[in-house]
């Protein structure tokens, strides 16, 4: 098939670069011209591991192009993709200025009937308004699709290529049809698409994302109660998980999630609740308890130092919002490294891949290394954030030996709070009292 995809951030650039390697023609389509010509080169402008490699191999073999023309990527395509940013307003709404501006261009340039499909997360509703920008503009015959992406950053192509369902909203059999066939060779062993209206499935995604982002508040509540309790949310989590109604994914406590997707689109549902009357009173406390979660790292550190955080050395592990990415949307050290430096401290920060957004944000208000064994090098403490696999069986007796106190307050429950009191570290977790 001929595709269009516009929108070359995350996810028009993973689905673009999928769909090539099943044999399609796909035309990537970006306004900003500097990463067009970076693409084109193979740079790649964000960290997914396999996409670079994915990327060079279907551009070789001619399946995959990028311009900032429009025009000639609607012309030249029966499936056009709109994967461009839907950014948060101050009041927790999704801004829909980018998708109908889109909408807006591809009706000018549509030269026959189009399939259009909306693949950014928008509130429900916004098939229709694209459609009545479609409508306005003169368009050609068309039809809108809803195509919401389920990608885990870090984890994307897999996602993409395996997904563990596809939704699709449409209205006519016609459409239905080619959209099963566009994603039949990702459903070789299992059809797993799920055909509805345009409304349900713009709304699932959100559905999705905020039941999820609710189970890491909810845990995350259930930790700090374990602490006051003087019990260890570990054995918690063992049980919660062996309940095969609740599952034992998402059952880590750690400083609340991040990432341009949970914290926006739980607050995106709640404003679209609150429009229609019907407020989703639960989504506002998530939000809320993600907030305050952000800090119980920097909270702990405060605590032990007696209030007192002025010129003391604090090494970080971790930046991204996760690990196998390089996202710094929303993450929770942002919240953390800001609290630091406002009573004081002083920051050296390590991320295997997020030291470049690290410093669009922080510029030289803190130092960045380049090695976990840097980042301890004469620290008065060591906050582990992030819980990327090369932190998990350092040398421990080598930082001990570099740190100036042996203090580790670990965000993400990454160590044995006996090993580490063994080996002669004051070790701070979440969801138990130190040893």
């Amino acid at each position: 098939m001929n595709i269009c995809v516009i929108g070359v951030g995350y996810v028009g650039l993973v689905a673009g670069t999928c769909f090539a390697e099943y044999g399609n023609e796909v035309i990537c389509v970006d306004v900003d011209d500097e990463k067009i010509k970076k693409l084109k080169q193979g740079i790649v402008p964000f960290y997914e591991p396999g996409l670079e490699e994915l990327l060079h191999r279907n551009v070789k073999e001619n399946r995959l192009f990028f311009t900032s023309n429009l025009k000639d990527g609607v012309e030249n395509s029966s499936i056009i993709f709109i994967a461009v940013g839907t950014p948060e307003h101050e009041d927790g709404s999704a801004d829909l200025q980018y998708v109908l501006a889109v909408a807006k261009q591809i009706a000018h340039a549509m030269n026959g009937f189009k399939i259009i499909v909306n693949k950014s997360t928008v509130p429900v509703g916004t098939a229709e308004k694209v459609k009545e920008v479609l409508n306005n503009e003169g368009a050609h015959n068309f039809e809108v699709v809803s195509n919401p992406e389920f990608l885990k950053e870090g984890a994307a192509i897999e996602d993409f290529m395996r997904p563990e369902r596809v939704v699709i909203g449409c209205e006519s059999n016609k459409v239905r049809e080619i959209m099963r066939d566009l994603y039949s060779d990702f459903m070789k062993r299992k059809n797993r698409i799920t055909f509805m209206d345009n409304r349900s499935a713009e709304l699932s995604k959100y559905a999705c994302n905020a039941f999820l982002a609710t189970k890491i508040s909810f845990v995350n509540e259930i930790a700090n109660l374990c602490e006051k309790l003087n019990t260890n949310y570990a054995h918690i989590r063992e049980v919660m998980g062996s309940d095969s109604r609740i599952g034992n994914q998402f059952l880590y406590a750690g400083v609340g999630y991040g990432g341009s997707c949970f914290p926006k689109d739980v607050r995106a549902l709640l404003k679209t609740s609150v429009e229609n009357d019907h407020p989703l009173q639960i989504l506002d406390i998530v939000d809320k308890i993600n907030d305050s979660q952000k800090l119980i790292l920097f909270n702990k550190i405060y605590t032990y130092f007696n209030g007192n955080l002025k010129d003391k050395l604090i090494g970080i592990w971790g930046l991204a919002f996760k690990p196998g990415t390089d996202d710094m949307r929303e993450a929770p050290s942002i919240v953390i490294i800001k609290k630091l430096l406002e009573e004081g401290a002083k920051i050296k920060v390590f991320d295997p891949e997020a030291l470049k957004v690290a410093k669009s944000i922080f510029e030289n208000k803190i130092e960045y290394v380049t090695s976990i064994y840097q980042a301890v090098q004469g620290v008065d403490a060591l906050a582990l954030i992030t819980e990327w696999r090369e932190f998990r069986h350092p040398d421990f007796n080598k930082i001990k030996n570099t740190m100036k106190q042996a203090v580790i307050f670990d965000g993400r429950n990454q160590y044995n709070p006996l090993k580490m009191k063994e080996l002669g570290f004051t070790y701070f977790g979440i969801g138990f009292q130190p040893l």
